[in-house]
């Protein structure tokens, strides 16, 4: 975890900067599902860095429920933003101590972390589409090292 998080303090985002900001550092990080419908259209589509496809608010919410109860202290980390047309890109960071089985280990508490690469689709103000590759094995190996 040594690369650094992207500090935006007093930094001005575009609107669609800042909504990928609000994602992650507002929704994410308080585990706060009001704001879905805030971010996204009602059928958008999502897949998470951990591997599901999902649509619309209430699978979506389901999933930010899961990934937060299975990592304590869940954060992300905002390491690049690319903005093209009606798509942000970026690199993040996601973190958090370990509580829950996922992939078959058991939990350790260990804090572990993994890189994720999401892609906004915007329609409008609000995101129509959400796909993140997540770095799975990297997880996995941390949750696995003692």
């Amino acid at each position: 975890m040594d690369e650094p998080a992207l500090d935006l303090t007093g930094v001005t985002l575009s609107p669609q900067k800042e909504m990928v900001r609000v994602f992650y550092k507002l929704l994410w990080d308080h585990a706060d599902n009001s704001l879905i419908p805030t971010i996204f259209h009602p059928d958008f589509t999502f897949r998470g860095s951990l591997g599901p496809t999902l649509v619309g608010y209430q699978q979506f919410g389901g999933y930010v429920d899961w990934v937060t109860g299975t990592f304590g202290q869940y954060t992300t980390d905002i390491l690049a933003m690319i903005e093209k047309g009606n798509c942000v890109s970026g690199k993040m960071r996601f973190h958090g101590f370990h509580r829950e089985e996922l992939f078959g280990v058991l939990p350790g508490g260990r804090h572990v972390w993994w890189t994720g690469m999401p892609i906004f689709t915007f329609e409008g103000p609000k995101v129509r589409d959400l796909f993140v590759l997540g770095d799975i094995h990297g997880l996995i190996g941390r949750m696995r090292d003692p």
